[in-house]
């Protein structure tokens, strides 16, 4: 399978991303799952994703169901039991040495014959410093940890949505984040993954009520490196309808469209449906409308087989039940939290 040309890169980028590739050692460098539109015409589109979803019995969900039913809480497992059954994504977010944890994960999800979606999050500056601040010390760190990420990947088939929020924060102002370094990270970063050969990557972009300038966001992304990516991510642990999501999605990958390179396919886009069976919350005075807003509940159930234009996937990339941060009396961000939990499986 062939993928899209290489863009050209810096020197110094050429030198990280050697050293990188050290590290990442396996993989063809053309090759990933289910692409293979490398040179056609602009406009023929992109496969999308197929195969079943991998449900990791690790899961928050899953874990509670099962430590419910064990302890005699059986009304309580029952209606926990739609967040076992549901495959959602696993977010690795630690900031040693990924290699372990993501090398687990891809052979279990490849033994059970099904794809795994995982959150790579560790970005300089992660969140903006906000509720799940973090990540590597620095871009060599980074690169570093990028590297043993994909390196665990093997040639086994997965799905990477790379460093949420990471780039929307940098088109709108972060403290310490100089955009063209993020950008070019974050370049670097699709360029170490791309490297194995079935795995597909999506560049978080936001949600439809963050970036509307959808020319600087789409400028934004291409520096991203967009282009030899598979597409990019929408709504990722928020609460935008489907149909919105869909729509500024279509729109931003219009707008990618415009600009591209010749030869390269329009840009798909997975959408994040985890928390938005009802849609957003009404704004609110203090700016933490999307910090565990009350009264949401989940969507539409992840699958490959979306009809909608160029969307690849609708996932369950935020793990329904897990805090947001520490608003509104949740803990820390990314904890399980059954009250929220609860309330999402209520309607």
């Amino acid at each position: 399978m062939s993928r899209l040309p290489r863009r050209g890169r810096s020197v110094r980028a050429a030198v990280l991303v050697a050293a990188a590739s050290v590290a990442v050692g396996c993989g063809s460098g053309s090759g990933s799952g289910g692409d293979d539109t490398a040179g056609a015409p602009s406009g023929e589109d992109r496969s999308r994703l197929s195969g079943e979803l991998w449900l990791n019995p690790d899961g928050h969900g899953p874990v509670a169901v099962a430590q419910a039913r064990a302890e005699g809480r059986t009304a309580e497992a029952d209606a926990l039991e739609p967040l076992a059954e549901q495959p959602t994504a696993t977010w690795v977010a630690t900031p040693e040495n990924p290699f372990p944890v993501v090398e687990r994960l891809s052979v279990a999800a490849a033994d059970a014959g099904q794809l795994p979606v995982l959150v790579a999050y560790n970005v300089p500056l992660r969140d903006c410093r906000l509720y799940s601040a973090g990540g590597a010390a620095d871009a060599d760190a980074y690169l570093s940890w990028i590297g043993s990420f994909a390196a665990a990947l093997g040639d086994r088939p997965a799905v990477v949505v790379l460093e949420p929020d990471a780039i929307a924060q940098a088109v709108v102002g972060c403290e310490g984040v100089e955009p063209a370094a993020r950008y070019e990270l974050l370049a670097q970063a699709v360029e170490i993954l791309d490297r194995q050969p079935e795995v597909r990557v999506y560049l978080d972009a936001g949600n439809a009520s963050w970036v509307t300038d959808l020319p600087v966001l789409a400028d934004a992304l291409r520096r991203s490196n967009v282009d030899q990516a598979d597409g990019f991510a929408v709504n990722v642990s928020n609460f935008e309808a489907t149909d919105v999501s869909a729509e500024y999605g279509l729109a931003l990958s219009e707008e990618l469209q415009e600009d591209a390179p010749p030869g390269t396919p329009p840009a798909h886009f997975v959408i994040d449906t985890s928390r938005n069976g009802v849609g957003p919350p009404e704004p609110r005075a203090d700016g933490e409308r999307w910090c565990n807003p009350p009264g949401r509940r989940l969507g539409e159930a992840p699958t490959t087989a979306s009809d909608l234009p160029r969307v690849d996937a609708l996932l369950w990339i935020k793990q329904p039940g897990d805090s947001d941060g520490t608003c509104r009396g949740g803990p820390a961000a990314g904890q399980w939290w059954p009250e929220a939990a609860a309330e999402l499986v209520a309607g």
